[in-house]
Order: structure tokens, then sequence, then C-alpha cells
């Protein structure tokens, strides 16, 4: 821990506490602030983060809702929002590696590296800004769909606890697209990377139809694809059902990546500004 002092009045007063979980969290509130002020004075960014969601809630229910018949649903919008969920979560956390591209390649970061703040501070920030976002999205996706049929079925607290849970898993896919945005270095590629990475997981899950209907050698990957465990988990919390096992699966997987991404990003992003 170190002080930086001033002087006033002939005197040394301490300014600036370096060290400690309060300076660290003081840092990630101030990097989380400057990303939602972006994200409000950008309005291409804001077009991203509400009229894609509305959109994927309203054409895969009127697109694809006459046609699959999921059992043990009257709407097909009951099984369907939590996987709309995740899609748009995962696209969304796609922006995270493209932002700290960007960041990089414009000299943002080195002005970060420049001040006394945590280099820690920097991910967390973004990540952290990302979090709030999605529980946004997730508020007007919930509220499209609740206009168009969708109810939950298992009361207010599973509601709550099918939030917290997307939330988490927006959080760890932030973190995998900040590990990739570092490693690439660069904004497209970051972009495109992001949606590669996430559409074949996206379309051999759970997401939109019952893993039931696919073929044989392809449903023992979807049933161990982490998007089925933790899109079944948000499922039996908005329809109802035991909780228990599918809700600490994914809370499993969803730790495991963290595990992984944090300490590698990380590692990642002082190596990059060491350089």
């Amino acid at each position: 821990m170190t002080t930086i002092t001033a002087a006033a009045n002939g005197k040394a007063m301490p300014r600036v506490l370096i060290g400690g979980p309060g300076w660290w969290l003081s840092n990630v509130a101030t990097v989380t602030g400057r990303n939602l002020r972006r994200l409000v004075r950008v309005p291409t960014l804001i077009a991203f983060a509400t009229v894609q969601p509305i959109l994927f809630v309203l054409l895969f229910n009127y697109a694809w809702g006459g046609a699959i018949h999921p059992p043990g649903v009257d709407r097909y919008i009951d099984f369907a929002l939590p996987g709309i969920w995740v899609l748009s979560i995962a696209f969304g956390a796609s922006q995270t590696g493209v932002a700290l591209a960007d960041d990089l390649a414009t000299g943002m970061i080195d002005r970060f590296r420049a001040l006394p703040m945590a280099r820690s501070a920097v991910l967390a920030g973004r990540t952290a800004a990302d979090a709030v976002r999605n529980l946004f999205v997730l508020g007007l996706m919930t509220g499209v769909a609740y206009a168009i049929g969708f109810r939950f079925h298992a009361g207010p607290a599973a509601a709550f606890g099918a939030m917290g849970l997307a939330v988490l898993i927006g959080v760890a896919f932030s973190w995998i697209f900040a590990l990739l945005g570092l490693l690439v270095r660069d904004a497209e590629s970051a972009g495109i990377g992001g949606q590669l990475a996430v559409i074949p997981l996206i379309f051999t899950s759970s997401t939109f139809v019952p893993v039931a209907t696919f073929p044989g050698w392809l449903q023992a990957f979807a049933e161990i694809n982490p998007i089925t465990v933790t899109v079944d988990a948000l499922r039996v919390l908005c329809l109802g059902g035991p909780t228990a096992g599918p809700v600490w699966h994914a809370l499993a997987w969803i730790g495991a990546v963290l595990v992984l991404a944090v300490p590698a990003a990380v590692i990642r992003y002082r190596h990059t500004t060491s350089t």
C-alpha cells in the first residue's frame, strides 16, 4: 500500500491511498461510470443494446412459434425467452472485446496506465458496465415478451433468480471476450471472432428447440454444451420444476469459466500494457 502526498501549508498531506480493496473498488467504479457514460452518448451503442434484443424476441416468437411446439408449454415464447436472453447477452458481450481492442488501438489504455490505478480495474470496470447493460436489456426483453404472452410460472423469487443467473452468465461471457479482445488487439477481429464463437454453441444447444429433436450424434454434444446447461437452468426458474440440479450445474460452468478467464485476461492485460 502506497500513499502519495502533497504539500499544504508547509506540511505533507496525504492525498491518494494506493492499495487495498477500497482503492480498487473506487477504480472499478470510475471505469464503470466512464463506460456507461460512453454507452449513453453513442447512439449506435444504444440502438444495439435495445433494438436488436427486441427484434430477437419478436422474430423468433412469430417466425418459429407456429412451427415449434415444445412439450410442457402452451406458448413458444415461454420456452424460448430464456434462450433468447442468453443469445442477446452473448452477442452483447462480444462488444466487451471490441471495446477493449478499440481502447488499445486508440491509446486509451496507455492513458489508464499513466494513472495511479489498478490495472485489473480497467477489465473489471468494463465487465461491470456490461453487467449493468445486460440487466437493462433483460428487463426490456422481458417487458416485450410479457406484452406478447410470456409469463413466469415459478413465482417472483424464481423470476429474480433467473434474472440474476442471466446476469452472471453475461459476466462470464464478458470476461471471455475481454480476453479475446486483448489477444487480437483489433476491434473488427474481436467482433467477428466473438460472433463466430457464439453462433455454433447457440445453435447446437437447447436455446430454441428441445435437444431431443437433434440427430443422435449431435444430441451427445448438445447435452454437455454449456449453453444448454445454462439455458435449461434459466428455463426451470422461469417455467417451474426441480431447480437445484440445473442451477448448480449452471453455476459450476460459470464458476469454471471465471476461474480460467479472469486470471488469463488480467495476465494478458498486464503483458499487453507492459510492452
